[in-house]
């Protein structure tokens, strides 16, 4: 029985893939304890969606989810500004750091909408053309402040958003060969920190 005095997540059961596990990231990373409910992602999915919604986790009928603080937060960049503001943490703290953060975030969402669409087969477009401009944008940002996290010295919710991306496009075969210098040195130090290596190192495949 799950705890319902902590925070539910509410994704699918799809394992490093997609936004919900940005979420769940950030969760980790931020020592708040969580029940993680994973749903099946097959011909049952439309039953539960339904289901969902009729129970008022979602208004989309889509996931991510969050039931917290006796609220149920729907929209994963929405969330992790949520659990940023709540936390006091993950964000910047002039005007203008904000607007950075804000800024990679949405272009994290105008890259994920192209992203989604690769799932059946990776274009020539996406792999050639969409994908290297979206890092070329991303490390122009990410070299203003020195890195290695946007903001410099800091994490903000914007990294865990970028890291899944990178993380994304390599599980699908589109990630290039060669990152743009800024965003390896982000990958590498987001990476190494402690409560990432440890989820990565979790959800290592096992051998046989």
């Amino acid at each position: 029985m799950a705890d319902k005095s902590i925070p539910t997540l509410h994704y699918l059961d799809i394992g490093r893939l997609g936004r919900g596990e940005v979420v769940r990231l950030f969760l980790r990373d931020a020592g708040i304890e969580f029940n993680d409910v994973r749903h099946a992602y097959n011909d049952t999915w439309p039953a539960t969606s339904a289901k969902l919604k009729e129970q008022g986790i979602t208004r989309t009928g889509k996931v991510p989810a969050l039931l917290i603080n006796g609220l149920v937060l729907n929209q994963h960049i929405p969330i992790l500004r949520y659990l940023a503001r709540e936390t006091g943490r993950y964000d910047g703290e002039t005007n203008h750091e904000k607007f950075q953060v804000d800024a990679v975030a949405d272009v994290y969402n105008d890259w994920r909408i192209q992203w989604v669409a690769m799932l059946k087969g990776v274009t020539d477009e996406y792999r050639n053309k969409i994908v290297p401009e979206y890092y070329k944008v991303i490390s122009e940002y990410y070299s203003a402040n020195n890195g290695p996290y946007l903001l410099g010295g800091k994490v903000t919710y914007a990294d865990f958003a970028v890291y899944q991306s990178i993380d994304n496009d390599e599980r699908i075969g589109a990630l290039p060969a060669e990152l743009p210098e800024a965003v390896q040195r982000f990958r590498e130090a987001f990476e190494a920190r402690p409560t990432i290596a440890a989820y990565i190192e979790e959800n290592r495949p096992k051998k046989a």
